[in-house]
């Protein structure tokens, strides 16, 4: 019993106490915040250019020409949706990016900014340009809906009592990085810090709309993802299946979605 009172009590703590404070995201859902958008920016620099300096990006291929074109689409749409909300502050200061990378791991991130990798293993699972707006549309979510934010401010508050990235990133700068990293997926410990429950369904509605407002038919998302559910059998998950659970409640969640996903649709 003490040791789930522990972390109850440091939240209530920080929410009440500190500069850093339970803040709403994008949908109005009240979530823990530790984590400066300043050095989350400063981090994802840091960390994309790193990992792009080991990982060069694949060029002149037809699966690289599509994470280019679906990108940039998928660029003007999130400009198009957020700006209904009266929210495009939430990417004033991203300078996208879209690169495949050679990997054989099915994977896709997107970290603050608007840093966008595609893994290769995961284009075989994506014949389509729908199937991959379906996947970058989902990640772009998670980014401007701060849910890597919120898994860092999580891990900070379990790790560190609550201690403030900015904190952290001057006493111990490795261990802001392994968190960072294994919040926003660059590493192969992502399962560490999955997305919740919430924060999945958050970012398939989220992706869902700026998907249909970058023209892509939001109905293709569904047999994306029971093939996703379908290719998560076996003892060996993906990682990206790992934390991006592919089940019939996500895929109801979805058909539930679409009457309001396709008054964003403009084919």
């Amino acid at each position: 019993m003490k040791k789930l009172l522990l972390p109850l009590l440091v939240l209530l703590g920080v929410c009440g106490t500190t500069i850093y404070s339970c803040k709403k995201n994008a949908n109005g859902r009240n979530t823990l915040s530790l984590v400066d958008d300043a050095t989350v920016l400063s981090l994802s620099s840091q960390e994309y250019s790193t990992f792009i300096s080991t990982n060069p990006p694949i060029t002149g291929t037809p699966e690289a020409e599509m994470v280019q074109r679906v990108g940039i689409k998928l660029k003007a749409a999130v400009t198009n949706y957020l700006a209904t909300k009266g929210q495009t502050d939430l990417i004033k200061d991203y300078q996208w990016e879209f690169n495949l990378v050679s990997n054989p791991e099915v994977n896709a991130w997107c970290l603050p900014g608007g840093k966008i990798v595609v893994y290769s293993g995961i284009m075989p699972l994506m014949p389509t340009d729908e199937d991959l707006a379906t996947v970058l549309g989902h990640e772009i979510a998670h980014a401007f809906l701060k849910h890597g934010s919120e898994r860092m401010s999580q891990q900070l508050l379990v790790d560190y009592g609550g201690q403030a990235l900015s904190v952290l990133m001057s006493s111990k700068p490795e261990e802001t990085r392994t968190i960072f990293n294994s919040a926003y997926g660059v590493s192969s410990t992502l399962g560490v810090l999955a997305f919740s429950r919430k924060q999945e369904n958050e970012a398939d509605e989220a992706g869902l709309y700026v998907m249909a407002t970058a023209g892509y038919d939001p109905n293709m998302a569904v047999p994306f993802w029971e093939r996703m559910k379908a290719n998560s059998g076996g003892s060996s998950v993906p990682v990206f299946l790992s934390t991006h659970p592919s089940d019939d409640e996500r895929i109801q969640h979805i058909k539930d979605l679409m009457p309001t996903a396709m008054t964003y649709y403009q084919p």
